[in-house]
């Protein structure tokens, strides 16, 4: 026992030195920045043609801490113009920062321009800025025009939103309700991280950290005194046989006279996103980018969350028998339950990937990370399970409530909806929903193809390991009474 305390004490350092270098290899440059757009309000009309001496203001706050490039929605009237625009950037107290004169020859009908900021703005987060352009040489005919709005369009959604006001020759532009209007600006910028600049400093005193907390659970176990991690794994360990016994029970009743059986693993997310992907593509015309993919992963994920946390409710009173008659560590029963779910979660990626080839979505080394969003979902179920599994053994009616909260947390969550929708006063508080960061973290992962910046990494472990914590704190204090009430 000495030596296996050892030898896992060795895997474990072995591990997190392995992951923590292909991590940063993944990983790559998410960790020093993040490029992000800002986009514009849907556009709702043209302006006339831009006419020479003519002078268009629009103001605009930056998001980000260094200002890349701003985007303009233009419109050339199916012709090829020959006007020149002078543009310029100003900061707050009408200071030029940039410069450049834009020949509209290059532009598209109906297609955005992009205005490319060389060197970038740094320093830009917070700061009003104002993009000035002047028509050099437009005419009736040759000069280009601009669109306008001051709402956000989610399908058949518009939300007002307050824009920044727009000035043409010094004079503010409404629409025809009176309302202020703006260009349809895109702003694009950078996020620098702190965290991917000293990130072999944190990854060496978390190795140092780890090492020294293994040597002191080895010299632990090697007195004869007891420790809580390695009491677990030995437990699960000591109980696999029943656990694997456990687990295919539930698979197996789960399926029990069923025809197709264990297809309607693949099916039931791919029938779901079917219909759901009808209602909301053609209904209620979602623009969300890649929406297969989108409703699909969101799916996919809840209906994990929800069939883990069904089971978990149920896991100590549908042992009790058992738990009556043999002692086994109790937590093993939702965990049981949980890994359960797990197997069908795997088999609903095979779905996922499939139609990840089918949609021509482009496949990247972020894809790797895809296991650590799995894990915190794993960790945020069974934490959640393992309270309503308390609950019930003390007060039955926890799954029919359980059966509402669930629901309430579906529309809570962006599983078929975009978050744009959210209201801004509301968004910090509806990001704390845990479901909506591993999710969130998953669609970067899958349809951006790139890595979440490192907030979305804290984010993750702090929403689904509190509930986890919280959960084995609920369910260690009571498990003793679960004899005199099951």
């Amino acid at each position: 026992m000495k030596n296996k305390a050892t030898r896992i004490c060795l895997i474990v350092l072995a591990a997190y030195l392995l992951l923590g270098g292909a991590f940063y290899a993944i990983a790559g440059d998410s960790l020093h920045f993040t490029a992000d757009t800002t986009p514009s309000v849907t556009n709702k009309a043209v302006f006339g043609e831009f006419t020479k001496g003519q002078v268009i203001e629009q103001l605009f706050t930056c998001s980000y801490d260094s200002l890349d490039s701003v985007g303009l929605l233009v419109g050339t009237m199916a012709r090829k113009n020959t006007d020149v625009i002078r543009a310029e950037i100003k900061d707050e107290s009408g200071r030029v920062l940039f410069t450049q004169q834009l020949d509209t020859s290059h532009m598209k009908d109906n297609s955005v321009y992009t205005i490319r900021i060389t060197p970038s703005i740094e320093d830009a987060k917070g700061r009003t800025f104002s993009l000035c352009m002047e028509s050099l040489h437009g005419t009736n005919g040759n000069a280009v025009s601009f669109y306008y709005g001051n709402t956000v369009e989610t399908g058949r959604f518009s939300f007002d939103v307050e824009v920044p006001p727009m000035y043409l020759d010094g004079a503010p532009q409404t629409d025809e309700d009176d309302a202020p209007c703006c260009l349809c600006l895109s702003v694009s910028g950078t996020d620098y991280h702190w965290f991917g600049e000293y990130y072999w400093w944190i990854y060496g005193g978390g190795a140092l950290l780890l090492a020294l907390y293994l040597i002191y659970l080895a010299r632990r176990h090697k007195k004869g005194k007891r420790s809580v991690a390695l009491g677990v794994i030995y437990s699960l360990d000591k109980y696999r046989f029943l656990i694997k016994q456990l687990v295919s029970r539930d698979f197996k009743t789960k399926y029990k006279r069923s025809v197709l059986g264990m297809l309607w693993s693949f099916l039931n997310p791919l029938l779901t996103m079917s219909i759901q992907f009808v209602v909301f593509s053609t209904l209620f015309k979602s623009d969300i980018n890649n929406f297969v993919i989108y409703l699909l992963s969101g799916i996919i994920c809840f209906n994990f969350f929800s069939e883990a946390t069904n089971m978990c409710l149920m896991s100590i009173i549908g042992n009790a028998s058992l738990i009556n008659k043999v002692y086994v560590p109790k937590y093993i029963y939702p965990f049981s339950r949980t890994l359960s779910s797990s197997i069908n979660l795997l088999l609903s990626l095979v779905p996922l990937f499939l139609m990840l080839l089918i949609t021509r979505t482009p496949i990247t080394p972020a894809i790797l990370l895809l296991p650590f969003a799995l894990l915190m979902l794993f960790l945020l179920s069974y934490g959640v399970g393992l309270i309503l599994a308390t609950m019930m053994v003390f007060f039955r009616d926890t799954q029919f409530l359980w059966g509402i909260c669930s629901m309430l947390l579906m529309y809570l969550t962006p599983v078929f909806y975009p978050e744009s929708i959210i209201p801004t006063k509301f968004l910090t508080v509806y990001r704390m929903n845990p479901l909506y960061q591993v999710i969130s973290f998953i669609r970067s992962i899958l349809i951006d193809g790139v890595s979440p910046d490192p907030r979305s990494y804290l984010y993750c472990i702090l929403l689904c390991l509190i509930p986890f914590l919280l959960g084995l704190l609920i369910f260690r204090k009571n498990e003793d009474k679960f004899v005199l009430n099951v």
